[in-house]
């Protein structure tokens, strides 16, 4: 009886090592005596213990950062420029037997593609076009990523870090262009009232009794200093008259 029941324990512990659960955003490749035999999709599922093994690959976006790399820019400015890539598993069979560390591999190709795009350009196409620059390594990266099942979905520049000289020359450069700026509002505005003057001169000489009008508007404002003195240089009588 005591061999029977050992028996039956074995096979009930031997058929429940064998389950697997799949998340729906997961697929495992099954292998049998290490060769490939097929996908196993989201659900309960079985193997046979020893026999068969699987390998878990996740099909959701997946994002990581490229690390900060030394680029000398087409005008010969050092600058370091990291950014983060976004890719998906579109095919698990060929991103787990074509490549063995799918990851690592599209960091490599990453970095390297940064590089290569980055040091073609200027400094000033780098700051101006970065998502140009994202998606001109992306090409560059998806063209290889695209046989091993693997798509690229976007890269981005993140930070780009400048000599300390650099930072203040491309500093002062932004206060001379507000200063330009704030002097060309300020002419303009000179100009407006200069307009707005003429306009006001031409009326009074069609009409002296705005001499008077602007005269009296003149002296009320500055008896509103109690401390002040006016006095004439001349009568009233003399200011121009409208003889219409």
């Amino acid at each position: 009886m005591y061999p029977s029941v050992f028996f039956t324990i074995i096979i009930v512990l031997f058929l429940f090592s064998g389950i697997r659960i799949i998340f729906e955003y997961k697929r495992a490749l099954k292998f049998r005596f290490g060769k490939y035999v097929e996908i196993l999709e989201p659900g309960f599922r079985w193997i046979i213990p020893i026999i068969e093994t699987i390998q878990i690959v996740d099909i959701r976006v997946i994002t990581f950062n490229i690390d900060s790399q030394e680029v000398m820019t087409a005008d010969n400015v050092p600058c370091s420029i990291d950014g983060v890539v976004f890719f998906k598993i579109d095919d698990p069979e060929k991103a787990v037997l074509e490549v063995e560390e799918y990851k690592f591999a599209i960091t490599q190709l990453s970095q390297a593609a940064l590089r290569d795009v980055c040091g073609k350009v200027e400094l000033d196409t780098i700051l101006s076009k970065r998502e140009e620059m994202g998606k001109n390594i992306k090409g560059i990266v998806e063209q290889e990523t695209k046989e091993w099942g693997i798509v690229i979905i976007d890269v981005k520049i993140k930070d780009i870090q400048l000599p300390e000289n650099m930072r203040r020359m491309m500093a002062n450069q932004a206060e001379a262009e507000r200063s330009r700026r704030a002097r060309i509002i300020l002419a303009l505005a000179e100009e407006q009232a200069a307009g707005k003057l003429l306009e006001a001169g031409k009326l009074i000489d069609q009409s002296p009794s705005a001499i008077k009008l602007r005269l009296y508007q003149t002296l009320a404002n500055i008896a509103a200093e109690k401390n002040s003195t006016i006095i004439f240089p001349f009568p009233e009588e003399a200011l121009p008259r409208n003889t219409k």
